[in-house]
């Protein structure tokens, strides 16, 4: 157990006197700090001490806990010094503060910050899940001098709710991290990874004084949308209320928000029956939403996904609006709860409820959630009850349950399904991991009224190994390589195969900065139960799956980024691999100014595409996208950007197919139609930044899709897309945060 200020608590809790958050680190003002020198390489996972010589302070103020940083980096050390936007994922010198405010492995905060003073931050939850979708108040500055660069963080004790504690002391859990820009070496305190099973239960025990912080936080907003092809404008007002009397309890709330989206998603063309995964940045949906992250322990499930909420109106016509909106936060003892509401307007509106509540004892975890949806204009209500439950039985071992049940009523019917998840973790603290995961979903079970499921109907069983390596010589151009090997068979609750795959894959970083990643993947004969839309399924042949990337963070004025894919598909299998290529250079005119100009090209010869019942078209297809932007940052709270993204794609139909016996294609003569697709999505964005969370955007979007038989080469169609304008809008959006 490490304690801080030791000296504060010797003269009873006497105020440590406020840090000045300048980048300069004034020894009077840290003399009180605990002084941390002990940084481990953890990128590569060697345990070696670091390369760099790196010191870190940390000092529990009222005002905050406070961390500063010193980093060593001679001449012959490249720095990077390029400005980069809040919520970067660039390869640059930073430092990252990671709290566990509670301490007991549920969920912590990620602080990152720059050489250049530029943010990133995120919520962590299930030991290494990353959620950069909130965005947090805290001081931070830098300064740069010849033989390094230094930094000084505060976080706010209100930035999350807390247990109530007796006595003058909590105790909080504290990782730090320095990562240099032009090698990508890692070096942490204390020798906990992200790449290990455990990371955030792997956090330095620390005790702090136990301060008291309330908040109360108002951002009204206020926006003018104006369509360019109609001529209207409309106008918008409401707000976001953040209320922290305590630790203890904390309120959200949002009055006729405005969820207009000034962060564009990118472009995607999905023909498939399962829909696309978008992130969430809106301000009510990421504050606090760590205690309801509840999924089935794989890669595609959530009993809330945010995005439900102001999505499609249940009548087909636009985006629903939202009334209101109202989230609590609190704790009694170790025990966690919140409430989730949410309110749209008109009658094709819907209610969202949701109720979470959990408790945590020495190395369990236990938590219920409870979901409502009520939508009228369906005459459909949906209800989820989800438990899980975490055991760390020792440093090594770790499980996981959950059971899920959920309950659709429409039109005077009912239907009842249930899930099960089990996993079990080992990892040995070295180089050795394992993972067995068993999943069970019945064919009625249904979360997508409020969450998130790829599908149902399903018995799973995976078991993965993982090895690292470190020890690869000073000759070597790889710091470590990390192999992955993952054995999956899933079935339909009735025994139909679905999958039956052999999967390596390899994650690699080099002395250079550069991280690559290799996967080959073989899969058996299954049958495709979804293609068809419930019309049968087809029985498809074997195939392999091959793909690498490479990602070179820069050098001079150059970065960029190269995919590839092969894999077999369709009905030939292997016979017709299809491949893609994605390309994607970034020149840096200066620190402050880069542009971008990716473009991928893909060859799919025998894709698959449901028509309707059971008839099924067989196409050949290319496909070309342009990825292009730039972003400038003018000064230190302006910034200009652009994204462009575009997609031309062309199929030509070569056959027709129907479910013979047994699932399997037979040709047919049913004519079957070419066509041709068109996207574009570009938006040009202003940000002026008043103060922390208060923005001006001035905000330019222009987009479209189209879908014809009118089948050309896929450059013009590429090129064509550049004209589409069914969306054509501008907009000024102004928020001020008071508080």
């Amino acid at each position: 157990m490490i304690r801080l200020s030791p000296l504060c608590l010797a003269l009873g809790m006497t105020p440590v006197a406020a840090v000045s958050i300048d980048g300069r680190i004034d020894a009077d003002e840290w003399r009180e700090a605990q002084h941390i020198t002990d940084f481990r390489q953890t990128q590569p996972l060697t345990g070696a001490a670091g390369s760099l010589p790196t010191e870190a302070w940390v000092l529990a103020t009222p005002d905050g806990l406070a961390v500063a940083f010193r980093a060593i980096q001679p001449p012959e050390v490249p720095r990077t010094r390029q400005r980069v936007q809040r919520d970067f994922e660039t390869q640059v010198d930073r430092v990252n503060v990671m709290v566990d405010f509670n301490g007991d492995a549920r969920s912590a905060f990620n602080f990152t910050l720059s050489s250049t003073n530029d943010v990133f931050d995120a919520v962590i939850t299930q030991e290494s899940n990353f959620r950069k979708d909130w965005d947090g108040v805290w001081e931070h500055a830098t300064a740069e001098d010849a033989e390094g660069w230094s930094a000084e963080i505060l976080i706010p004790w209100h930035t999350a709710p807390m247990h109530a504690v007796d006595g003058s002391l909590r105790t909080i859990g504290l990782y730090l991290d320095r990562v240099v820009g032009s090698t990508g070496e890692r070096m942490a305190w204390p020798e906990a990874s992200f790449m290990r099973a455990r990371f955030v239960s792997d956090f330095a025990h620390v005790e702090v004084p136990k301060y008291r912080q309330t908040l109360l936080a108002i951002t009204p907003y206020a926006a003018v949308l104006h369509n360019n092809r109609s001529g209207n404008a409309k106008f918008n007002a409401g707000g976001d209320v953040f209320w922290k009397p305590s630790g203890q309890f904390q309120l959200t709330a949002a009055l006729n928000p405005d969820f207009g989206q000034v962060e564009s998603d990118d472009l995607v063309v999905n023909f498939d029956a399962i829909e696309t995964w978008f992130s969430d940045k809106r301000p009510f949906f990421t504050e606090n939403q760590g205690l309801f992250d509840f999924g089935l322990m794989d890669r595609s499930s959530a009993l809330i996904y945010t995005r439900r909420v102001g999505g499609t109106a249940d009548d087909g016509h636009g985006v629903a609006d939202i009334d209101a909106a109202l989230k609590l936060n609190g704790s009694i003892g170790t025990t966690n709860y919140g409430v989730f509401a949410a309110d749209e307007a008109d009658d094709a509106g819907r209610r969202f409820t949701a109720a979470r509540l959990t408790h945590d004892f020495d190395h369990l975890s236990l938590g219920v959630l409870l979901t409502d949806v009520d939508r009228p204009w369906l005459d459909r209500r949906a209800r989820v009850l989800g438990i899980d439950q975490r055991w760390q039985a020792n440093e090594h071992w770790t499980l996981g349950l959950n059971l899920v049940g959920s309950a659709v009523e429409q039109d005077d019917h009912s239907d009842r399904g249930y899930a099960a998840t089990a996993q079990i973790q080992y990892d040995s603290g070295g180089a050795w991991r394992q993972e067995v995961t068993a999943r069970h979903l019945d064919d009625r079970f249904e979360i997508n009224d409020f969450g998130y499921l790829a599908r149902n109907d399903l018995d799973a069983l995976s078991w993965e190994i993982g090895r690292r390596f470190t020890d690869l010589g000073e000759d070597s151009i790889y710091t470590s390589h990390d192999w992955e090997l993952e054995l999956e068979a899933e079935d339909t609750t009735d025994g139909l195969r679905l999958t039956r795959s052999v999967s390596l894959e390899r994650e690699s970083s080099l002395r250079n900065g550069a991280s690559q990643s290799l996967g080959l993947s073989f899969n058996s004969a299954i049958w495709d139960d979804r293609l068809t839309r419930g019309h049968g399924a087809v029985h498809l042949p074997p195939t392999l799956h091959l793909e690498a990337a490479h990602q070179q963070p820069r050098h001079g004025n150059w970065a960029w980024m190269v995919s590839s894919e092969f894999f077999g598909e369709g009905i030939d299998g292997n016979a017709r691999l299809a491949y893609s290529l994605m390309v994607t250079p970034t020149f840096f005119w200066s620190d402050t100014l880069n542009l971008e100009a990716g473009l991928g090209w893909s060859h799919q010869p025998d894709w698959l595409l449901w028509q309707h019942d059971d008839l099924i078209g067989r196409y050949r297809s290319q496909s070309l996208q342009l990825n292009a932007g730039f972003n400038w940052r003018i000064g230190s709270r302006q910034e200009l950007r652009m994204k462009l993204q575009a997609i031309g794609l062309r199929a030509r139909a070569e056959s027709a197919w129907r479910l013979g016996e047994r699932g399997r294609p037979l040709p047919d003569d049913t004519p079957i139609d070419d066509f041709s697709v068109r996207n574009l999505g570009l938006q040009l964005r202003y940000r002026y930044q008043l103060a922390p969370l208060s923005d001006l955007y001035v905000v330019y979007g222009r987009g479209g899709y189209e879908q014809n038989e009118d089948v050309m080469d896929s450059t013009d169609l590429l090129v064509r897309s550049l004209h589409l304008r069914q969306d054509d809008q501008f907009m000024v959006k102004l928020s001020y945060r008071f508080d």
